[in-house]
C-alpha cells in the first residue's frame, strides 16, 4: 500500500494461497506459511513433487529441444531422469536454461541499450545482491552472547549501522545485501560466507555495544543458511522488457500478467556502500508483462518464469518480487497445459487467435490480465438475464463522529457512470469561517489510480461551527464511466468527519506516504530520469482506515448486477460489482436463460478485498477474512433445487462442480451470512 496501485493485489494461485495464509494465518508465522504452501502442492493430484533435487544434466534434440533432465538428491541418493516434451525454468539461476545453452544476460544494461535513462552510462557487471539475516525471542532472563570468531569485528565498515533498532529482525534486515559485484552464480557460497559474518557482527554489535539497552534478555532464535538471492541470470526471450514499458504502462497484445512493484535498485557494494540501501521509483500505475518475455528465444520447449523472465536490469528491479514471479507462474503453467493439449511450442501461442484463447484461461483461472476482460466463449454466463432482490444504492456515508487531520489533504475515490457528477455533501467542523476548495481529478490512464487531468474545481463556503454541510457541486458531466477523485486541499482549522462504512470500489485516500517505499508524498525523480514525478495518495490499512462522511445528491448506483458479466472481476474504472441493499432479508443474485441450459460447473468471485496487500511475514492483519466477503451461500437451480449450501467461505473464487450436470433456465445465488462490510460479488461463470 505504498503507491497509487489500487485494487492490484495478484489473482489466480497466489491469491488462492495468500487468502488462505490470512485466514490460518494472520499473525505471518512464516512456518504456518511454508505449511500451506505443502498442502496445496500435495493436494494436486498433477503435481509430483520432488524435493532435495538439484538438476546437473541434460540430454538435448537436434532441432534445440530439451529432451531429457536428470537430477540428483542427496537425501535419498537417488538420481532422477525427467523425460517431457515441455519443460519450465522457475530456479532462479536458471540451471536448466543455462545447461540448454538458452540465451541469457548478466549485469547492467549500458543506458544507450534500451534508451533506459536510470542506467548508467557504461555497460557493468553489476547486479542486486544476495540478503541474509536473523530472527530473534525475548526468553524472559537476560541471555550471553558470544560471538563467532568469524563474525564482523568493526561495525563501522556497515555505513548503515547507526540506523540498526533493536527490534529489527526477519525481514526488516533486507539491507543486510552483498555479492553485487561479485558472480552471483559461481561465487554465492562466497557471498553467504561474508553476509553471515556480516549478520553475526550485527547481532553482536546489538547484543554487547551497550547501545541497546532492550537486548537484555534477546537470544538469536534463527539465522540464515541459505541467503535470498535477488539477481543472476535474466534469460532472453523474443522480448525484452525495459525501464520504458514499466514506467509507460506499455500494453501488449500478448499480455498475460502484470506488476507492480517500483523499480527497485540497490547498490552493487550492499551493506558496505555509503549509498541508500534500495531506490524505488514507482510507476502511476501496473504495468502489462507480455507472454514473449515467457520463453527462451532458442530453446524451443522451455518455458522460463519466476525472476528468469526476459527484462532488462532496469525493468528486472521490478519483475523480481515474489508474487509477480508467482504470477508468471501461472501464465506459463497455463500455457503450458494449452500447449500440451494440441502439440504445440511455447512460441506457437503469439498466433493472435491461440493468444486470446490463453488469455481467456488465464482470466477464467483467476489472473488478473490490466484492460483484457474475461469472456469465455463457452461461459453461459454471458448470455444470461442478470437481475437481484435488491442493489444497494449509496446515498450516504454515515458519520461516525472521528474526525480526519487537517494538516494533509484528503480525497474520496469514486465509481462514476457517464453523465452529470452527483452534488456532494462533506461533513465538516471549522474553527473559522473560510473556504474549502474542492477539485475533480481523473487518472490520464484506464485503470490508473494516479489523479493527473483536472476536470472541474470549485470553491465551497465553510462556516465556523461543528458537524456543518459543506456542498460541492462541480457542474461537471463525465463523457465516460470511471473512478474520479475529488480531492480535498488541506485548509487550516477544517476537519472532516470520517465514516466507518466500508464499500467495495469506493476508497478514501490521503496525500502522503509509505517511508518503507518512498521518501516523500511526492515522487520526485532526478532530471532525465525517465520516471514521472506525481503525488502518492494513499488509504489507511484497516482497522484505522476511513471513509469521509459524505451524501450523494442522487445516489450513487455502481453495484447493478449486470457487472458479474462484464469481463472485469474487480475494481477497474468502476466497481464491476453486485452488492444488495443492507436491508434485503434474502439477498439474491439470479442468472435465468430464455430456454433451459446444461451446466456442470458454476464459478464465482467473492469480494476479499484486492487493495489489501495480504504480506505473508512482514505485517500481522487485523482480520482472518476480509469484510466484504460471502462467508456462507447457497446456489439453487429454478429457485427450487439446491445445488450446493457452503456454510464456510473464505476464498476469491469459488468453483462448483457439480456431481451430475443439471438443465436449468436460472441459477440463484443466496447470501446467507458475511462480513461487516456489504457483501458483494464481482463475477459468475457458468460452464
Amino acid at each position: 500500500m505504498g503507491n497509487n496501485n489500487r485494487w492490484a493485489r495478484e489473482g489466480g494461485v497466489i491469491d488462492e494461497i495468500l487468502v488462505e495464509n490470512m485466514w490460518r494465518n494472520p499473525e505471518g508465522n512464516p512456518i504456518i506459511f511454508d505449511s500451506i504452501l505443502l498442502e496445496l502442492v500435495t493436494l494436486e493430484p498433477g503435481i509430483t513433487l520432488v524435493l532435495n533435487t538439484a538438476v546437473h544434466e541434460l540430454q538435448m534434440t537436434d532441432d534445440d529441444r530439451i529432451r531429457s533432465v536428470m537430477a540428483f538428491c542427496s537425501q535419498n541418493q537417488t538420481l532422477y531422469l525427467f523425460d517431457a516434451p515441455l519443460f519450465v525454468d522457475a530456479s532462479g539461476d536458471g540451471i536448466l536454461g543455462f545447461l540448454a545453452g538458452a540465451d541469457f544476460r548478466m549485469g547492467a544494461e549500458a543506458a544507450s541499450e534500451f534508451n533506459e535513462p536510470l542506467a548508467g552510462p557504461e555497460e557493468t557487471n553489476e547486479l542486486l545482491g544476495h540478503s541474509l539475516y536473523f530472527y530473534t525471542r525475548d526468553t524472559g532472563r537476560p541471555v550471553t552472547y558470544v560471538p563467532p570468531a568469524f563474525a564482523l569485528n568493526d561495525i563501522t565498515t556497515i555505513p548503515r549501522f547507526r540506523e540498526l533498532r533493536v527490534s529489527d529482525t526477519g525481514c526488516r534486515l533486507w539491507w543486510l545485501e552483498y555479492g553485487g559485484n561479485l558472480d552471483t552464480v559461481l561465487q554465492t557460497e562466497e557471498i553467504k560466507w561474508e553476509l553471515w559474518r556480516v549478520a553475526y557482527g550485527v547481532w553482536n554489535y546489538i547484543k554487547n555495544s551497550g547501545n541497546f539497552p532492550g537486548s537484555e534478555n534477546l537470544t538469536l532464535e534463527w539465522m540464515g543458511t541459505i541467503p535470498g538471492k535477488r539477481e543472476s541470470r535474466r534469460f532472453i526471450g523474443d522480448i525484452i522488457l525495459t525501464q520504458n514499458d514499466v514506467v509507460n504502462q506499455a500494453t501488449h497484445a500478448d499480455a498475460v500478467s502484470f506488476g507492480g512493484w517500483a523499480i527497485d535498485l540497490h547498490p552493487a557494494d550492499g551493506v558496505f556502500s555509503a549509498q541508500p540501501g534500495c531506490t524505488q521509483w514507482h510507476a502511476k500505475g501496473v504495468y502489462q508483462i507480455p507472454y514473449r518475455a515467457m520463453y527462451s528465444r532458442n530453446i524451443r520447449n522451455l518455458f522460463l518464469t519466476g525472476r528468469l523472465i526476459s527484462a532488462t536490469h532496469i525493468a528486472f528491479g521490478s519483475t523480481r518480487v515474489m508474487a509477480t514471479c508467482a504470477h508468471n507462474g501461472q501464465a506459463v503453467g497455463v500455457a503450458a497445459a494449452q500447449c500440451l493439449e494440441s502439440q504445440l511450442l511455447p512460441r506457437d501461442l503469439v498466433d493472435a487467435a491461440r493468444m486470446q484463447r490463453l488469455q481467456q484461461n488465464l482470466l477464467r483461472s483467476g489472473q488478473h490480465i490490466p484492460g483484457v476482460a474475461g469472456h469465455h466463449h463457452k461461459d453461459l454466463a454471458q448470455r444470461a438475464d442478470v437481475s437481484a432482490s435488491t442493489t444497494l444504492h449509496v446515498s450516504d456515508l454515515p458519520s461516525s463522529g472521528e474526525l480526519t487531520s487537517s494538516d494533509i489533504s484528503h480525497a474520496l475515490l469514486l465509481p462514476l457512470p457517464a453523465g452529470a457528477v452527483p452534488v456532494i455533501t462533506l461533513c465538516v467542523d471549522s474553527i473559522r469561517s473560510t473556504t474549502q476548495r474542492a477539485e475533480l481529478w481523473r487518472s490520464s490512464r484506464p485503470g490508473n489510480a494516479t489523479p493527473d487531468i483536472l476536470l472541474a474545481s470549485v470553491d465551497a463556503p465553510v462556516e465556523t461551527g461543528k458537524a456543518k454541510a459543506l456542498k460541492l457541486d462541480f457542474q461537471y458531466s463525465l463523457e465516460e464511466p470511471l473512478h474520479v477523485f475529488v480531492i480535498l486541499p488541506s485548509v487550516s482549522g477544517v476537519t472532516f468527519h470520517q465514516s466507518t462504512a466500508q464499500l467495495p470500489g469506493i476508497l478514501t485516500l490521503s496525500q502522503k506516504m509509505n517511508s518503507s517505499v518512498a521518501k516523500s508524498a511526492i515522487q520526485s525523480p532526478p532530471e532525465g530520469s525517465g520516471v514521472d514525478t506525481f503525488a502518492f495518495w494513499l488509504p489507511d490499512r484497516r482497522p484505522a482506515a476511513r471513509n469521509l462522511a459524505a451524501r450523494f445528491s442522487p445516489p450513487l448506483q455502481p453495484y447493478s448486477p449486470s457487472n458479474v458479466i462484464n469481463g472485469f472481476a474487480r475494481p477497474w474504472q468502476g466497481t464491476n460489482a453486485w452488492a444488495p441493499e443492507a436491508s434485503d432479508p434474502n439477498p439474491t443474485l439470479r442468472l435465468s436463460w430464455d430456454k433451459p441450459e446444461t451446466l456442470d460447473r458454476i464459478e464465482i468471485v467473492f469480494d476479499t478485498d484486492f487493495d489489501h496487500p495480504m504480506e505473508s511475514v512482514l505485517l500481522s492483519h487485523p482480520e482472518r477474512i476480509m469484510p466484504g466477503c460471502i462467508t456462507s451461500y447457497r446456489i439453487l437451480a429454478d429457485d427450487t433445487l439446491v445445488l450446493a449450501e457452503i456454510l464456510e467461505n473464505h476464498q476469491t473464487r469459488r468453483i462448483l462442480k457439480l456431481s451430475n450436470p443439471v438443465t436449468t433456465s436460472s441459477i440463484s445465488i443466496q447470501i446467507l451470512s458475511h462480513g461487516a462490510a456489504p457483501p458483494a460479488i464481482f463475477e459468475v461463470r457458468c460452464y
